[in-house]
């Protein structure tokens, strides 16, 4: 129903950086920086329920990627490597040996191009050339990535990617969500649900071993809605290993379907869809507890929790997980929307 363009600043190296608010009218608004893609603030019937930071500058060191478009490759690739064909890539190190999120200076630190479209359901293009041999990747990739705030109280994004070259692509969205509002307490309160059977282990350093198993019996078992409190502290070595949930759910079932539904206090509930094959539920095990952020908050641990759809972290080893691989000429198209209702 509306859209409004401020400046937000400028890149040290000259660029301006643009907000982009976006109101569909019946209870849903986003803030949507140009830098990053990012999703500043996200307004469910008055509650802002999303993470983040007041300025540009404070943007620069989004530890935790609040909010950020992640790529070329959302989280973890092994000795930030991997081969296609006979070609053995390597791609940027910024976590130890691994490649996290896409790089050094992925997709979270680029500045995108915008194109905004009013109406019922209005929307924000954001839209940049990835260059061959970006943070290591292979092609020059075109690639898009729309929000829209849909009739329904969703926040759609359409991920689209074209690459020239043979290349892996696996896109998603950082968001932390607090449906009690981003400076309330802790999520331990909120109820999840998740259509996943299956969970992927992961060794110390938080990628996946290979391995795929089943929830039932342990603190992964969302398929009946529980407190995500619940087993956040459970006895459990994959928990214990990283304070609360990091891992990998692949998701039942294949399109566009639903892959979880959080609920609060508030009364604001969160559907998330997805034609991803899984998600990554992080509930905020290594947020930074001394800096002030948004609004003057300070955030705690377990403030908010993470859905970020998208394919198996570190797939390009494992053949039997579903491959990012995309090919020269083909089209990498996704749809993720978190719905919401009060």
């Amino acid at each position: 129903m509306a859209i409004t363009k401020n400046i937000f600043g400028q890149t040290p190296d000259g660029q301006t950086v643009y907000t982009y608010l976006l109101d569909n009218g019946i209870g849903l608004k986003a803030e949507i920086i140009t830098y990053g893609g990012i999703v500043k603030n996200l307004w469910v019937n008055g509650t802002d329920v999303v993470l983040g930071r007041d300025t540009l500058e404070e943007y620069y060191k989004n530890d935790g990627y609040y909010g950020a478009i992640i790529g070329r490759h959302a989280n973890r690739i092994a000795g930030a490597e991997f081969v296609i064909g006979d070609t053995l890539y390597h791609v940027g190190k910024n976590e130890g040996e691994n490649s996290l999120h896409g790089g050094i200076c992925g997709f979270d630190k680029k500045v995108w191009q915008a194109e905004p479209s009013d109406g019922d359901e209005p929307s924000l293009i954001l839209y940049r050339l990835s260059p061959d041999g970006e943070e290591g990747f292979p092609g020059n990739m075109n690639v898009s990535v729309t929000y829209t705030l849909t009739k329904n109280n969703g926040l759609l994004i359409h991920y689209r990617g074209v690459s020239d070259r043979d290349t892996a692509a696996n896109f998603t969205n950082h968001s932390y969500f607090n449906l009690n509002g981003h400076n309330s307490t802790t999520i331990d309160g909120h109820t999840l649900w998740m259509n996943a059977e299956f969970y992927t282990p992961n060794t110390a350093d938080c990628m996946p071993d290979g391995s795929v198993m089943p929830v039932k019996d342990t603190p992964f078992d969302f398929t009946t809605p529980k407190k995500v409190g619940q087993d956040i502290n459970a006895d459990f070595p994959q928990i214990q290993m990283f304070d609360g949930y990091d891992h990998n759910f692949a998701i039942y079932g294949r399109g566009f379907r639903k892959a979880a539904e959080v609920s609060a206090e508030s009364g604001i509930k969160m559907e998330v869809y997805t034609d991803q094959p899984a998600a990554q539920l992080y509930t905020g095990n290594g947020i930074d507890t001394e800096r002030v952020c948004k609004d003057g908050a300070v955030y705690a641990v377990h403030q908010a929790l993470c859905i970020e759809t998208q394919c198996f972290p570190n797939a390009m080893r494992y053949s039997h997980y579903p491959s990012p691989l995309l090919k020269a000429g083909e089209v990498y198209d996704s749809v993720t929307e978190y719905r919401f209702s009060f």
